[in-house]
This record gives structure tokens, C-alpha cells and sequence, in this order.
């Protein structure tokens, strides 16, 4: 069921349009720049105008005229050189405020023609520890998948690891270098790995002979030497715990837990596929496929080094292959930040000279950076040093307690429910500092400012959902039942108008791929409600007709706020409590 009211209006147009032979393309409304004039506008008549060569304000006029005629209109008036504003009955938007507060996606309709989509977030390396670099592909993935189910698309989502590269070799040369041999290599934890890691980069950096010697260590690996091969596993199964605990930190989740090492079998038929239809060629000992220059010319694409070992081109590309042949998908959409982009420009660009993805939508959106107080470097540990995930979660934990009652302050509220509300709040706060950016945009990380219960935070949106469920229990305990909703006061028509909103929201939030656009709107509608809440007394209305409505009315944006919030991938408490009242 799709509840929007401009579905009303935009049919009377068609028919309003075909009545008067006007281009029916101009059909549609949109929500109202002056909400204090109306609550649509047409702003058909300047188009139509000028393909009809006539005065905008007459064109304007005339559907005024017939939009007059349609019971479902308050007011129809025209300004400027020809705007139509549009003011509906309040028991038009009443109705739809029943029957949303009936469905169960609450107006919420679904894509025309569904389809199977792969979504390529996350992408932390095996053997590295998780930093804030990897918080927004994690954030922004999780939200567009949760987005792109509830829409109606099969979803697929992959972290796609970096796990098959020379780090492997390195970090494997190290622990012989130190060891002797491998025979340890199974008792070490993430911990030391991730300090072999560290070691093991430095050394290369400095010593030609170890950067030659990961490389040799590397290429047996790939080549499937057991004993390389079953302490790679190690090192693999060691650190995707660690990925899976950070993620789960976070309620971030992948379908597939797929990496660069899975598409090493499939490179060798990427290469067998470029070399049967002519377009690679070797250079300097490398096997490469050639770009088209055009106006922006790009370097070739590498699928053979010149040490005969894979590159992220390959793997990427055979990735493709298989995503199309194993999963049958219609569209792969990948989420890095913009060092990136000439990467997925060139690994696009082959596949489709391959031939690997035919009908296949790739697409790559580039996300900004998590910034310090500067606004323009990463955000860092007070040492400098890059600040990792864990420390940033547990710092947003911290933050978060200093509002909380400590545990049995409160009845009902030991050391594990505290614990439960401290994460849900923490997280919230960090995926909505992060959500109500748009994706291509950097923010600054401003610990002190988005753990705030007030402004534009997730824990402001999550405190407007308990305020109302505490509403509600109230209501209950005083028999008080949800009814028919009536529309009187201002503040009662223009939360239900808001509510009116959310199909398109959703909608253009998948379109977009871009869920800052349901962090505005759930702002938005939360500040609506606050301002309903002051105005119109629930348990204390005039006539308990009116009472029932107001409830009806707060139930329907608490149901909203929470599926907005889900969307997003946050949580809302049943309950929230603060430190100064223990209580709600």
C-alpha cells in the first residue's frame, strides 16, 4: 500500500491535464516551499507555458479552476507568475493518517520491478585492526541494506576482505623471521598478529631483501603451499572474529564474508577470457588490458604483475564474474572512500570490455572522510596515532554513562540492562553523527556533541520514541484506547502531514542511495512531534474522542520514528532514562 497524499492529487491532475490537452508529464505536485500558504504546489504552469507560448499565470488559472472542483480541497490559489497552492480538507489527511496507522509498513509501498542487488561494504584487511577509516562503509552499507530490503530488492550483502595480498606474505616472512619456522603460528591471537602486521610493514619498508622475501612467501601461498596455506587460515579465521566482534559492536551484518582470496581461482579465467578476445597485451613482463583514452585518460588495467602474481585489479574484476555467474545478481554496488575511484573506474571499464556483466549495473559511491577539529584531517587518537574502532566505541560508551543512572538506581535496571542501554545509545549516536551527513561529505567527529539527548543526535530520536511509548503504557494503565484520528488543532494537521511524507522519503532515499535523507526526515518529524506534544494535551483533552485521536496520532510517529531508525540500522529502547531524574 503506498499512503501518499500527492497520489490524490497527482491522479485529479492527469485527469485535470487531459481535460484541458496539457502535457501530462507536469502532472505531479510536490510538498510546499511555504507550508504556511499550503501544503502542495504545481509548479506546472512556467513549463507549460513556454510550450504553449502563453501567459504562465492563465495557464495557472485555468487548473486552478478545475482543481476547485475536487472535494478533497480546502483552498486552491495562485500566485506569482503562475504557482498553484494546494491546501487539503483536514479530514482528507486524517483518513490517511487511519489508514497508514493501520497498515502494517505504515504507507509504505514497494519498488515497481524488484530486483537481486549486491552490496560491497566494509572491506577491512585480514591481520589489521579496525579503525575509524572503517566506521562509514560499515555505517552507510548496513543502512542501504536495511533500505534496499525494505523496499522490496533481494540484498546481498558481502564485506569482501582484503586477505590474498603481499600483507599475507609479509606478516607470515615476520613470524619465521622471529620464530624460526611456523610451527607457533596457531596459538597467536589477533593481538600479536596485528603486531606482526605492524612489524613486518616497517621492516619492509626499510629492507629489500624482506620485501623480496614476503613476495616469494606470498606467491607460494597463492600457489597453494600447505603449509603457507594452513597458517594463512589461521591468520584469516583469527582476524575475522575480530571483524565480526567490531561489527557486531555496531549491528553491521554481511551475508557473505567473501574475500579477495575466494576470486583467486576465477582470476586465471578472467585472464584466459581477456587473452581469447584479444584486449590484453604483455608490457614490461605484465599482463594488462588497455583503457580507452577519451578525455580523461585512465592507466591500464594490470592482471598479471610482472612477478606473475594477481593484482586488486584482477581479483576485483573475477569478483564481478562471480557475483554475476553464482549469484545471478542485476546490480553491484560498491562503498569506499574516493582513493578508490580510479580503481572502480578502471575495473568497470573492463568488465565491460570483458563482456563479464552484461546487463549488470556496477556502481561505486564514494563516501568522505571522519574528521578531527580541524575538519580536514582524519580524526586521531590524542597521541596522533589513527584511532581504531573499538577505542572509539568504548569512547562513546564512556560519554554516554556520564547521562545514564548508574546500575540499581533505577528499579528494573541492574549492571546488564544499564550495560544493553548504554551500547544501544552509543551506537545510535555514532551512526547518526555519521547518517545525517550526506555520503559524499566529510564530518567532524565531535564526541562531546553527538552523545547529547538534545539537538540533532540518535539519542534525541531515540528519547522522542520512549517519551511517547511512556505516553502510551500511561494511557493504558488509565484504559485510554487509540481512535478515530480528528484533526482540530495546527500542530495535529502538521504532524500528520509529516507523516504523510514517509513513502517518498524512503523512496528517494533508495534511489539515491543516500540514507541522510531519512536521518533529515526523522529529525524533522521527531521536532514536529515535540512541538505537538506541548501543544496538544493527550491524557488531558478536551473530549475523549479527541484523546483517543492525540494518541492514535503519537502511536503512528512512534512507529514511524522507530522503522526510520531501523532503516537507519539504530535501535530504540523501550525506555530511557537519565542521570539527573532517574527516570523517564
Amino acid at each position: 500500500m503506498n499512503l501518499l497524499l500527492e497520489n490524490k492529487i497527482n491522479a485529479a491532475l492527469m485527469d485535470i491535464f487531459k481535460k484541458l490537452d496539457l502535457n501530462e508529464q507536469f502532472a505531479f505536485v510536490k510538498v510546499s516551499d511555504r507550508p504556511d500558504l499550503s501544503d502542495f504546489q504545481c509548479n506546472a504552469a512556467l513549463a507549460l507555458a513556454k510550450i504553449a507560448h502563453k501567459n504562465p499565470r492563465e495557464i495557472g488559472t485555468m487548473i486552478a479552476d478545475e482543481l476547485k472542483k475536487c472535494d478533497f480541497c480546502e483552498s486552491i490559489s495562485v500566485d506569482g507568475p503562475g504557482f498553484i497552492n494546494i491546501k487539503l480538507k483536514n479530514e482528507v489527511i486524517a483518513q490517511n493518517a487511519d489508514k497508514m496507522a493501520e497498515d502494517e509498513r505504515l504507507g509504505c509501498g514497494l519498488v515497481e520491478n524488484p530486483h537481486k542487488v549486491v552490496l560491497d561494504y566494509g572491506g577491512p584487511n585480514v591481520a589489521k585492526t579496525m579503525h575509524v577509516g572503517h566506521l562509514r562503509s560499515g555505517v552507510i552499507g548496513e543502512s542501504v541494506s536495511r533500505i534496499e530490503r525494505f523496499v522490496g530488492n533481494e540484498v546481498i550483502s558481502d564485506v569482501h576482505l582484503g586477505d590474498w595480498g603481499t600483507p599475507m606474505g609479509m606478516i607470515l616472512a615476520e613470524i619465521v623471521r622471529k620464530d624460526g619456522n611456523l610451527n607457533k603460528v596457531e596459538t597467536y591471537d589477533i593481538v600479536q598478529i596485528t603486531e606482526f602486521y605492524k612489524q613486518a610493514n616497517i621492516r619492509c619498508k626499510e629492507d629489500e631483501s624482506a620485501r623480496e622475501t614476503a613476495r616469494l612467501i606470498t606467491a607460494k601461498l597463492q600457489d597453494g603451499d600447505e603449509l603457507y596455506y594452513k597458517a594463512w587460515q589461521h591468520l584469516r579465521g583469527e582476524s575475522v572474529k575480530a571483524i565480526k566482534d567490531n561489527y557486531a559492536r555496531l549491528d553491521v551484518n554481511f551475508d557473505l564474508w567473501w574475500g579477495e582470496s575466494n576470486a583467486h581461482e576465477t582470476c586465471g579465467k578472467i585472464v584466459k577470457i581477456a587473452r581469447d578476445k584479444g584486449i590484453s597485451e604483455v608490457d614490461n613482463g605484465a599482463e594488462i588490458i588497455r583503457l580507452e583514452e577519451g578525455n580523461k585518460p585512465k592507466p591500464p588495467v594490470i592482471l598479471i604483475k610482472s612477478d606473475g602474481g594477481y593484482t586488486y585489479h584482477t581479483t576485483d574484476i573475477a569478483t564481478i564474474k562471480m557475483r554475476v555467474d553464482d549469484l545471478a545478481t542485476e546490480e553491484i554496488v560498491y562503498f569506499t572512500d574516493s582513493r578508490q575511484t580510479l580503481h572502480f573506474e578502471q575495473v568497470f571499464e573492463a568488465a565491460q570490455k570483458l563482456e563479464i556483466a552484461p546487463n549488470v549495473k556496477l556502481q561505486h559511491i564514494v563516501f568522505g572522510t571522519v574528521n578531527g577539529a580541524d575538519g580536514k584531517k582524519p580524526f586521531k587518537t590524542r597521541d596522533g596515532g589513527v584511532m581504531d574502532l573499538e577505542t572509539l566505541i568504548e569512547m562513546s560508551k564512556d560519554k554516554v554513562r556520564q547521562s545514564l543512572p548508574k546500575a540499581g538506581e533505577v528499579e528494573g535496571y541492574g549492571e546488564a540492562e544499564i550495560e544493553k542501554l548504554t551500547s544501544q545509545i552509543a551506537v545510535a549516536a555514532i551512526k547518526f553523527q555519521d547518517l545525517k551527513n550526506t555520503i559524499n561529505s566529510g564530518y567532524v567527529f565531535e564526541l562531546d556533541d553527538f552523545a547529547k539527548f538534545e539537538g540533532k543526535t540518535g539519542p534525541y530520536i531515540q528519547y522522542a520514541i520512549a517519551r511517547i511509548n511512556s505516553v502510551l503504557r500511561k494511557a493504558e494503565t488509565a484504559g485510554l484506547k487509540c481512535g478515530k484520528i480528528i484533526l482540530e488543532a495546527p500542530e495535529e494537521r502538521a504532524l500528520a502531514l509529516k507523516l504523510a511524507q514517509v513513502h517518498n522519503v524512503v523512496m528517494r532515499a533508495h534511489s539515491d542511495k543516500e540514507p541522510s535523507i531519512i536521518a533529515e526526515y526523522t529529525y524533522g518529524l521527531a521536532q514536529i512531534f515535540s512541538t505537538f506534544y506541548n501543544a496538544c494535551p493527550m491524557m488531558g483533552a478536551s473530549t475523549p474522542q479527541l484523546a483517543a485521536s492525540r494518541l492514535k496520532l503519537a502511536k503512528l510517529t512512534r512507529d514511524v520514528l522507530k522503522l526510520m531508525l531501523y532503516l537507519l540500522g539504530i535501535e530504540a529502547p523501550e525506555v530511557m532514562l537519565k542521570a539527573e531524574n532517574k527516570g523517564e
